[in-house]
């Protein structure tokens, strides 16, 4: 699958910076995917530099959002222009579950049976946020984190509540 060329102005709704696609290039997207609603995972670029990024429907547009890591990398903010390249990824997102979360789990039921209710994207969302974590001790007081948001007391993951 080719990369998609294009150039784009970046724009933000709220406090996330996006790009809007270019029609053909948004129905290339599409004939990749073999589909045109839902998320669409892609691979892309700004300026040269690669990431990987889903494509998401939002209030009746599709957009490409690009976060920090990926303006900094361009160092493009937003009102400026890039230029972008971008294909269908087909290749599956997951983030195992962190041992230690885990094991915090299957230690409180309640928490569990929470978590196991969440929406696949906010559980994908708390296991890539262990993922990024380096030191034992931030593992440690972020798996308590975490359990406490389940049970509603407490923030994680930039949420107030599950």
């Amino acid at each position: 699958m080719g990369m998609i060329k294009f150039r784009a102005k970046i724009e933000i709704i709220g406090v996330n910076p996006f790009v809007f696609l270019p029609e053909n290039v948004l129905n290339e997207v599409f004939k990749q995917a073999s589909k045109n609603k839902g998320k669409i995972p892609v691979k892309m670029k700004i300026d040269g530099h690669e990431f990987v990024q889903t494509l998401v429907k939002w209030k009746g547009a599709w957009r490409l959002y690009l976060n920090m890591p990926m303006r900094k990398a361009a160092q493009k903010d937003v009102g400026n222009w890039a230029d972008f390249e971008i294909a269908y990824d087909p290749i599956i997102r997951a983030f195992p579950i962190h041992p230690k979360f885990e094991k915090a789990l299957k230690e409180n039921k309640q928490a569990k049976e929470i978590f196991d209710s969440l929406r696949p994207s906010l559980q994908l969302e708390i296991n890539r946020y262990f993922g990024f974590l380096k030191t034992e001790e931030s593992i440690d007081r972020n798996v308590n984190k975490a359990i406490q948001f389940l049970l509603g007391k407490g923030r994680f993951v930039g949420r107030d509540k599950p």
